[in-house]
């Protein structure tokens, strides 16, 4: 019975993995350098709803919580990493951070202030564009983090020295 249990778990496990690599992205961690320069471009003010849409392992969003005591919002479709990310969840404890084990299309993002993204090209430019120009508020941030937004024009990109990784900030009108 408890090696059956075991088995069903890690099957979800793998599933969503691969679903959530095909979805958005594999994943690949935030550099941890780079959060307070995300930050800086983000703006964030304490109360904002902050979205870290496929938030891997949850550190940009616990990074956001503590100190910019944004609501900040987590949305992982892969178990094993929303499972690591309520783990972390216990260890900074806020009522102002959340994590969702979700599908980000099937989260309404129209009372986000602030969205980080860190998807591959080919997803972000299709149905997450269309997704952010149908919800989005006027004003709403969106933080692409190394590919840019092809069909959107940044309002800045970051790049710092020709070695660091460019991340890239657009406004909804």
């Amino acid at each position: 019975m408890l090696s059956q249990i075991i088995f069903i778990f890690l099957v979800i496990s793998i599933l969503s993995l691969a679903l959530s690599s095909l979805s958005l992205a594999p994943w690949v961690p935030t550099w941890k350098k780079d959060l307070p320069r995300i930050f800086k471009l983000a703006d964030l003010k304490p109360n904002q709803i902050f979205y870290d849409l496929g938030c891997g392992n949850g550190k940009t969003v616990i990074y956001a919580a503590e100190n910019y005591n944004a609501q900040a919002i987590g949305l992982e479709m892969a178990l094993p990493l929303y499972l690591v990310c309520k783990f972390r969840q216990l260890f900074h404890w806020r009522k102002n951070l959340d994590f969702k084990w979700k599908n980000l299309f099937k989260e309404n993002l129209s009372q986000a202030d602030v969205i980080y993204v860190f998807g591959l090209p080919k997803a972000i430019q299709g149905k997450l564009i269309q997704k952010f120009e149908q919800e989005l508020k006027p004003g709403a941030k969106v933080i692409s983090y190394v590919f840019p937004f092809t069909s959107w024009v940044p309002k800045i990109i970051d790049r710092p020295q020709p070695n660091d990784i460019a991340i890239y900030l657009y406004e909804k009108d």
